[in-house]
C-alpha cells in the first residue's frame, strides 16, 4: 500500500494535479501509512511535511459545525426540526427553514452568494442571505454554502460563543487535535490563491471568500489542519463517533435524507452510492466524509472502519486546475483494494 500510494502522490504532483499532497490511510485505530510530498508553493517552496497545514476549505463543515450540532443533539440543545424563525427574526422565505435542511442541503437556499458585493459590513451577512430569493424548491439537494453559514449563525445564539472557540473547545482540544483550528498562526502552510484585493498569496489565510469576508471563521470554511490532526478526526469517525459522539447519533447522521436523487446527504456528509463520487469506485455505497475546493478529503467506510484522506493544494497557482478530481478517485480506489487485500481478513469494527 505504501508504495502505491507514494506513486500516486508522485504521479499527482509530476502532472500537475497538485503542487503538494499529504495522505493518510489506517482502519479503526489502526494507521497504515502516511506520506507529504511536494513544494507549499511554486515555484521554489519548500517541501511539504507532515506538519504542513491546509485549508480544508468545505472539510470544515464536518469538522466543525456538523460535531456541534450533533453534540446539540445530544445535549438536548436543538432539535433538527428547529426552524431559522425559533433563532432570528427572518423573513417568510427562510424562517421556516430547518436545520435539518440546511445540514442536508435541502432547504432551497442559493449555494453561493459573494458577501463582500453585497455589503461592506460582515454584521449584515446573515440578514443579506436570510432576505436572498430562494433557488429553488425545499427538499431537493441543492449545495449551499450560505446555508451552512447560517447554520453556524444558529451554533454561535445556541452555545453563546463563537465557532472557532466553539470547536477548540467541543471537537480539537478533546481529540488533541493541536494543530487544527481557525485563523491559525506560525508558517508551513500550504499556499492556494493570490488574494484578489491585495495580490498577496494565501498562505494561512482562508482560501474562500465569504469566509475571508467574515474574519476567517465561518460554518462553510476556514478551518487549518494537517495529515495527523486529520488522520485523528478520521479515525474518530471510523469508531462511529467516539469520543464526541454516541454511535446512535452518527448513524442519524450518515442516514441518506435525499434518496431517490442523484446526490446523497447526510447531517452534515456526503454519501458515497452515487456515480462519480469522490470516494471512487470500490467503496461502499454507505461510505461517507466530505471534501473541500481547496483538494482536501476525508473518507470512511462504517462497515470495516477503514478511512482514508488526502490533502492537497490543488487551487494552487489557479482554481481553474480540475485535475485532482480524477485524481482523487484513483487515490480511493487505490486505497481501498489495497486495504481488502492486505488488511481484509480482520474486521476492526462492529
Amino acid at each position: 500500500m505504501k508504495e502505491q500510494i507514494h506513486a500516486l502522490l508522485e504521479e499527482g504532483i509530476r502532472s500537475g494535479c497538485f503542487p503538494c499532497g499529504a495522505a493518510a490511510v489506517g482502519c479503526g485505530d489502526k494507521l497504515f501509512m502516511m506520506e507529504a510530498m511536494g513544494r507549499i508553493a511554486l515555484p521554489d517552496g519548500s517541501e511539504a511535511t507532515l506538519e504542513t497545514r491546509f485549508d480544508m476549505a468545505s472539510c470544515t463543515k464536518i469538522m466543525g459545525a456538523t460535531i456541534l450540532a450533533l453534540q446539540g443533539l445530544e445535549q438536548g440543545r436543538l432539535t433538527l426540526d428547529d426552524t431559522i424563525g425559533r433563532y432570528f427574526d427572518a423573513p417568510e422565505i427562510t424562517r421556516n427553514i430547518t436545520i435539518r435542511q440546511l445540514m442536508t442541503h435541502t432547504s432551497g437556499m442559493v449555494p453561493h452568494l459573494l458577501l463582500q458585493e453585497q455589503t461592506d459590513d460582515p454584521a449584515q451577512a446573515l440578514r443579506i442571505i436570510l432576505n436572498t430569493p430562494l433557488a429553488g424548491e425545499a427538499g431537493v439537494p441543492r449545495y449551499s454554502c450560505m446555508g451552512y453559514i447560517v447554520l453556524g449563525k444558529i451554533l454561535e445564539k445556541i452555545y453563546g460563543d463563537s465557532l472557532d472557540c466553539l470547536a477548540k473547545r467541543q471537537i480539537f482540544d478533546p481529540l488533541g487535535m493541536t494543530h487544527t483550528g481557525y485563523c491559525p498562526t506560525g508558517d508551513n502552510f500550504a499556499a492556494t490563491e493570490k488574494d484578489p484585493v491585495t495580490g498577496k498569496l494565501l498562505q494561512g489565510v482562508v482560501h474562500d471568500e465569504n469566509a475571508r469576508f467574515l474574519g476567517g471563521v465561518s460554518a462553510n470554511a476556514g478551518i487549518f489542519s494537517d495529515i495527523r490532526d486529520c488522520v485523528i478526526f478520521a479515525q474518530m469517525l471510523a469508531r462511529h463517533g467516539a469520543p464526541l459522539l454516541t454511535k446512535a447519533t452518527m448513524d442519524k447522521a450518515i442516514h441518506n435524507y435525499t434518496p431517490g436523487f442523484d446526490v446523497h446527504r447526510g447531517l452534515g456528509f456526503h454519501l458515497g452510492g452515487t456515480e462519480c463520487n469522490y470516494t471512487g469506485d470500490l467503496m461502499p455505497g454507505c461510505s461517507f466524509g466530505h471534501t473541500g475546493f481547496t483538494g482536501t478529503s476525508i473518507a470512511v467506510d462504517p462497515t470495516t472502519g477503514f478511512f482514508a484522506v488526502l490533502l492537497t493544494n490543488r487551487v494552487h497557482p489557479t482554481r481553474e486546475n480540475i485535475s485532482q478530481l480524477r485524481f482523487r478517485r484513483l487515490f480511493h480506489n487505490a486505497a481501498y483494494s489495497a486495504f481488502l487485500r492486505e488488511h481484509g481478513d480482520v474486521c476492526y469494527m462492529t
